[in-house]
């Protein structure tokens, strides 16, 4: 079933059913755009550009997300956070007098929630030690190695500094085990390319 979608078009921020997205809003178009979804259903597609301008081409897939938290500020700006509920793929783009693009979007059912097998989560918290401490990122393992699945591959994926294509492709991932096995690819190779490759590729 087709539905119409206001979106954010934001290179490198993915979002997944389940999973938070803090946002600070503050373009004209995008503060009137959440005050539209305040109104309404309080419903944002998150989805990333191609490419730069004014009016960046899409990719094909995002992800809807339900305001969960806003806090108005004085100056009309907007701190949010998103809580995903649902990937979309895009059937067309809305024709719409709104300072915001909308589009004509599939609602894609959520995948079941898996698990991993033994060995691909002792693999992908293997690889994560390795990536972290070649970009020197602080991390508090005790908590990772809490984490279920589901949360440690797509908060993986949300956060790593990997460049907009590879975050499209784990977010096009159709399992959570190839989404795990694409996430331990990409350390690989970002790990292998260093710091200062890894920085221009965000």
């Amino acid at each position: 079933m087709a539905s119409r979608v206001s979106i954010f078009p934001l290179s490198g921020a993915l979002l997944f059913p389940g999973m938070h997205l803090p946002l600070h809003i503050f373009e004209p178009r995008y503060r009137a755009m959440v005050s539209d979804a305040l109104a309404r259903d309080r419903r944002i597609g998150m989805i990333q550009p191609r490419d730069g301008g004014e009016r960046p081409a899409l990719f094909g897939m995002g992800c809807v997300g339900q305001i969960i938290d806003v806090e108005a500020l004085p100056d009309g700006r907007f701190d949010i956070v998103l809580e995903g509920l649902a990937r979309f793929r895009v059937l067309q783009e809305l024709d719409v007098a709104t300072p915001f693009r909308q589009v004509e979007a599939e609602l894609l059912p959520n995948q079941p929630s898996g698990a991993l097998a033994i060995a691909e989560r002792a693999s992908l918290e293997m690889e994560s030690r390795r990536f972290a401490e070649v970009q020197g990122y602080a991390v508090d393992w005790e908590s990772v190695t809490r984490l279920d699945d589901e949360t440690l591959v797509n908060g993986i994926a949300q956060i790593a500094p990997f460049d907009p294509a590879s975050k499209q492709a784990l977010l096009e991932a159709d399992t959570l085990s190839a989404r795990a096995e694409l996430i331990v690819q990409l350390m690989q190779f970002f790990g292998r390319h260093g710091d200062e490759e890894g920085r221009t590729l965000q």
